[in-house]
């Protein structure tokens, strides 16, 4: 057996909510699927969180944002997180961080998932500067009224959001 049939896919779970979708998510997206041979876009139910759009929705808008990244795939879980990656048979978890805010808690949900499967490791990346104050939540609000999101999501989220909101006027 040869050096690359012997080597272990390389697998990671980029998890949120993603609702919606936005640039930033999407700069996260592209570097890890340059850094892993599969990246799982895994979109969660989050029950303290109340979404927009379903979580169905919000996998088909993933699906086509991500259409063009051949390594990656987009799936719907409703589970524990370790239990989804070793189900997944992933390595590492992938989260972005914005700020130290977004440092702290994620380093608190790092450590509670490393504590419930030490084999899980997280592995951060920090947000490109131009999305640094961008949010799904930042995105709701501006559509809600009626503002311009056309710098903050993908053409098929925005048509989506105008949709949602505003019965496609």
């Amino acid at each position: 057996m040869s050096e690359q049939e012997s080597r272990i896919e390389r697998i990671a779970v980029y998890p949120g909510s993603f609702d919606p979708v936005t640039l930033g998510h999407m700069d996260i997206i592209h570097r890890a699927a340059k850094q892993y041979d599969r990246l799982i876009v895994a979109v969660l139910n989050n029950l303290s969180k109340k979404p927009l759009f379903s979580v169905e929705e919000r996998a088909e808008l993933l699906r086509q944002a991500t259409s063009d990244l051949p390594n990656v795939e987009v799936d719907v879980f409703r589970d524990l997180l370790v239990n989804y990656v070793e189900q997944k048979k992933a390595q590492v978890v992938v989260r972005g961080v914005r700020s130290v805010t977004d440092f702290e808690y994620e380093l608190q949900i790092a450590t509670t998932n490393r504590k419930l499967n030490e084999n899980v490791e997280t592995i951060f990346m920090m947000t490109n500067p131009l999305y640094s104050y961008l949010s799904s939540s930042v995105v709701k609000e501006i559509a809600q009224f009626d503002g311009d999101v056309s710098e903050l999501v993908t053409p098929e989220v925005q048509a989506a959001l105008k949709a949602k909101l505003h019965g496609g006027e």
